[in-house]
């Protein structure tokens, strides 16, 4: 009997470790529930308070776990980032990835396009290890925004 209550009893602590792991992350839903968010402030506030809001790694609004949302002009121009505002102020539209993929471009196609989609691409994590992400982007006006998440 004790034996098949600690069989139980590990099996629920695996779970509860594995939707732990699972929540530590977010997800695609989350991702463009995000980009919405920080398109509803731009309709609102207009773009200078945007940037600024975004930008500021202690609003929960635009930064939950590891999703963070960026915005570019269509040249190319970082004028907000949720994670890195380093480069803020920086054209990256010859940014590649570790697979030579020019991802700032390929957001600008997809914006400028169908005025929206997912990208995929390598990025640093929080910790600076390089892993595979997606970003869902969106056109907002003279701009797009994303928020991406890291692939599995």
């Amino acid at each position: 009997m004790f034996r098949v209550f600690a069989a139980f009893t590990a099996i629920a602590l695996l779970a509860q470790i594995c939707v732990a792991s699972a929540g530590e992350y977010g997800t695609r839903d989350e991702a463009v529930a995000m980009v919405k968010r920080v398109e509803d402030m731009f309709a609102k506030a207009g773009p200078d308070s945007t940037f600024k809001a975004v930008s500021d790694k202690s609003l929960a609004t635009f930064h939950d776990r590891d999703l963070y949302p960026f915005i570019y002009d269509l040249s190319g121009r970082c004028v907000a980032h949720g994670a890195r505002p380093a480069l803020i102020g920086k054209n990256l539209l010859d940014l590649k990835d570790q697979d030579g993929k020019y991802l700032i471009r390929e957001m600008i196609r997809i914006a400028s396009g169908t005025g929206f989609g997912w990208v995929n691409y390598k990025w640093p994590n929080p910790i600076n290890k390089i892993e595979d992400k997606t970003s869902y982007v969106e056109k907002m006006g003279d701009y797009f925004v994303g928020v991406g998440v890291y692939r599995e």
